[in-house]
C-alpha cells in the first residue's frame, strides 16, 4: 500500500467526508456563495483531518497491542511522527480557514477542533469522554449558521449536541473489546455494550425530536414515517443482540437513525435559508 492511501485511511476518511459534506450542504442551502461554501468545507475538513491523523497516532501502541493490521501506524505501514506532524499542520491550518467565514465562526470552528483534539487526549479514556463529541457537534451548525450571517437557532444546537452525543457511543460500538483489553474506560466502556445502545437510541431519537418540533409550525411530513423506522430499526437491533451478542445489527440500526437525523439536519438548514 502506498504512504498516500495509508495516509488516507489513517484519516478516517469516511466521517471526514460525511461531516463535511454535511458543512457543504448546509452551507448552500443557507444560500452562502461558492467561495462561503469551499471555506466552510475546507475549514471542517481541515479540522476532521487533524483529528483523525491524531488519534491514530497516539492511539498506534494500543492499535499495535490488539494487532489493528486496519490501522496503517499501527501496521507499520506509515511513520507514526509523519501522521502526527500532519495532524498537527492541519490543526494548524484549520484556525485560519475558519475565520474566512468570519470572527464568530472562525472562533466556533476553533473551539470545535479544541474540543475534539482534547477527546483524542486525555479526555477519550474518561467518564466524560462523550463532552467534546457534544460540544463539537454543536458547534458544526453554529458555524455554518455564523458563517451565513445569522443566529443558529437554540433547537439546531441542541439537536446538534444529541447528534454528536449519540456518535459518540455509535463510534465506539465496534471497538468495546479491544479498548477494554488497552485500559481504556469511557463513558460507553463503563455502560457497556447495551447501555451504549440504548444510550446511542435515546440520544439520536431526542436529535430527531428536536430537529422536527424545534423549527416553527408542525413537524416535516416525512417525520412520522421516519421516525416509525427508526423505531423498526432500532426494535431489529435490539433483537439481534438478544439472540447474538457479537451480531453487527445493533451497529447498524443506530447508524440508520443517525442517517435519518442527518437528512432532518439538512432539511432544518434548508427552512432556515
Amino acid at each position: 500500500m502506498s504512504v498516500a492511501i495509508s495516509l488516507i485511511r489513517a484519516s478516517h476518511p469516511e466521517p471526514a467526508a460525511g461531516v463535511t459534506a454535511v458543512a457543504a450542504l448546509l452551507s448552500i442551502g443557507l444560500g452562502r456563495p461558492a467561495t462561503g461554501v469551499v471555506a466552510a468545507a475546507a475549514t471542517v475538513l481541515a479540522s476532521q483531518l487533524s483529528i483523525g491523523w491524531v488519534n491514530d497516532a497516539l492511539d498506534a501502541p494500543r492499535d499495535a497491542v490488539n494487532g489493528r493490521t486496519d490501522k496503517p501506524v499501527a501496521a507499520g505501514k506509515v511513520s507514526r511522527r509523519l501522521v502526527f506532524t500532519l495532524g498537527a499542520l492541519a490543526a494548524a491550518a484549520c484556525v485560519p480557514l475558519g475565520f474566512l467565514s468570519g470572527p464568530r465562526a472562525g472562533l466556533v470552528a476553533a473551539l470545535a477542533l479544541v474540543c475534539a483534539l482534547l477527546y483524542d487526549w486525555p479526555l477519550k479514556s474518561t467518564p466524560v469522554s462523550v463532552l467534546p463529541y457534544a460540544v463539537s457537534f454543536t458547534c458544526l451548525p453554529a458555524f455554518v449558521v455564523l458563517g451565513a450571517g445569522r443566529t443558529p437557532p437554540l433547537w439546531l444546537l441542541a439537536a446538534g449536541g444529541l447528534l454528536g452525543a449519540g456518535a459518540h457511543f455509535v463510534n465506539t460500538l465496534p471497538d468495546l473489546d479491544d479498548d477494554a483489553r488497552t485500559g481504556v474506560r469511557g463513558l460507553p466502556h463503563l455502560l457497556g455494550r447495551r447501555g451504549s445502545l440504548a444510550a446511542a437510541a435515546v440520544l439520536l431519537l431526542a436529535a430527531t425530536a428536536a430537529l422536527a418540533f424545534g423549527p416553527p409550525g408542525p413537524p416535516p411530513v416525512l417525520f412520522w414515517p421516519a421516525l416509525a423506522a427508526a423505531l423498526i430499526a432500532l426494535s431489529w437491533g435490539w433483537y439481534r443482540m438478544s439472540r447474538d451478542p457479537s451480531s453487527r445489527a445493533p451497529f447498524l440500526s443506530v447508524i440508520a437513525v443517525a442517517l435519518i437525523d442527518v437528512v432532518f439536519l439538512l432539511i432544518s438548514g434548508l427552512n432556515l435559508a
